[in-house]
């Protein structure tokens, strides 16, 4: 004779798993319980007055947030392959803070948390030290050495291409070749326009202001532009996998450990990923250092350290397994949340707006498409990926350290990203100093 009891632990039973089931539904990286949770939370600190800028609400904050724009992009039909995600997560709050939409005290808490904690150079620091940890090292040399192939032949003829097309339309030929075509490859806003406008109305005897919003324009649309053809690019890829290494920059014999990030095989466990995380800060301190006493960019500084470490092994095998374990955690967990943050935080949508003339537009796409259209052709003559190379010129164009996270996320290659600070730093520097000089010299 059957127990009583037995059916009412059976119900128990299937109520548990269908719970669980709902629990392992995500929106993002949380499940959904906790998100809906997180949501009624901060609306109620934030009714009260209580939403603080702390660390753990400011997580909750950006994580909620950065989510909830990608899960919404990721159900938007076919521009989702144009890099739809970053787009969103990229602009929408930005816009959301400039037509005052947004609640200000989530804008303040949000602002204040990003600025404080520098929440964009941690995720750099993460990515790089474990993307180049966990590459072969004859697969790095032989793509750092390459790349600078196809960025500087891509700049050569986007210069060329897009001060063409800028006069066609109208512009005058100073205007498109300095105030257009050379910030868009600058390297972004502190690196690139900032410098340059600096420059230019030292040359000239004027105002900074007017100089510097008129190159900003121009790199948010370079940047736009960047973000839609990496989706595309990815999207190609996806239906072409003879022109794409999925990650990979080069063409070699040799397995690039990197490609396989979603289903590692090595061993770590907590302590490595600790030291890991403990060798990121460290490199990236370092680079700050350097900063503050010789003025060298601290990516860049960082960048050379671990890729040092990496050619002549300094790191052991198992704090390289949880580099390889960091740089999967941050790219998949915190990619979203820091978009949304820098979004609210550091992206000007006025700016933005201000941007869209259609001349400008124009202009800034022809030199967008050509810079990665000229990657994709010579990356076949260099042994590299199709695909990656033209990824990589992309970032060229792009928001310096914020655009690099956007472009990447949109053509799903967040491995790249020692690569593109190659193109974004040292090629973005190498544009402002030669812009400068040739600025100076047809004044």
């Amino acid at each position: 004779m059957k127990s009583a009891t037995q059916p009412v632990q059976h119900d128990a039973q299937g109520l548990k798993e269908r719970w669980w089931r709902v629990f392992d539904v995500r929106i993002g990286a949380m499940p959904l319980p906790v998100y809906v949770l997180l949501i009624a939370v901060l609306a109620a600190m934030t009714l009260h007055g209580k939403l603080a800028a702390d660390l753990p609400t400011g997580i909750a904050l950006v994580a909620v947030g950065g989510f909830t724009c990608a899960e919404l992009a990721k159900r938007i039909p076919w521009i989702r392959h144009i890099g739809a995600t970053s787009i969103f997560g990229a602009f929408i709050p930005s816009m959301l803070v400039y037509y005052k939409i947004m609640p200000e005290p989530i804008t303040k808490a949000v602002t204040t948390f990003t600025k404080q904690s520098n929440f964009l150079y941690l995720f750099i620091a993460a990515i790089i030290v474990g993307s180049v940890l966990s590459m072969d090292r004859q697969t790095l040399v032989k793509g750092f050495v390459c790349i600078f192939i196809p960025v500087a032949a891509g700049s050569v003829a986007a210069a060329c291409v897009g001060t063409a097309v800028g006069t066609a339309l109208g512009l005058d030929l100073k205007h498109a070749l300095f105030m257009v075509v050379v910030p868009i490859m600058a390297g972004g806003v502190g690196e690139g326009a900032l410098p340059l406008s600096a420059g230019y109305a030292q040359i000239l005897g004027v105002e900074q202001g007017p100089l510097f919003a008129q190159a900003l324009s121009a790199v948010m649309l370079g940047n736009i532009a960047a973000i839609c053809c990496a989706g595309l690019l990815s999207y190609l890829g996806s239906r072409r996998p003879n022109l794409t290494g999925n990650g990979r920059l080069t063409i070699d014999d040799t397995h690039d450990e990197i490609a396989d990030t979603k289903g590692p095989s090595f061993e770590f466990d907590v302590s490595s990923v600790a030291a890991a995380s403990a060798t990121a800060i460290a490199f990236y301190l370092v680079g700050v250092l350097s900063h503050q006493y010789f003025d060298w960019p601290a990516p860049v500084v960082m960048l050379v350290l671990v890729v040092a470490a990496q050619f002549f092994a300094l790191v052991s095998p198992r704090v390289r397994g949880g580099a390889r374990f960091m740089y999967g955690f941050f790219s998949t967990a915190v990619t979203y949340p820091l978009m949304f943050a820098i979004s609210v935080a550091m992206t000007p949508w006025g700016e933005i707006v201000a941007a869209f003339h259609w001349v400008n537009i124009v202009t800034a796409v022809s030199t967008v498409l050509t810079l990665i259209g000229t990657g994709f052709v010579v990356a076949r003559w260099t042994g590299m990926y199709p695909v990656e190379a033209a990824i990589v010129n992309a970032t060229h164009s792009g928001l310096g350290g914020t655009g690099d996270v956007a472009i990447l996320t949109a053509a799903n290659r967040m491995e790249l990203m020692p690569f593109a600070q190659i193109a974004t730093r040292i090629g973005g520097a190498i544009t402002v100093m030669i812009a400068l000089a040739a600025f100076a010299y047809l004044r």
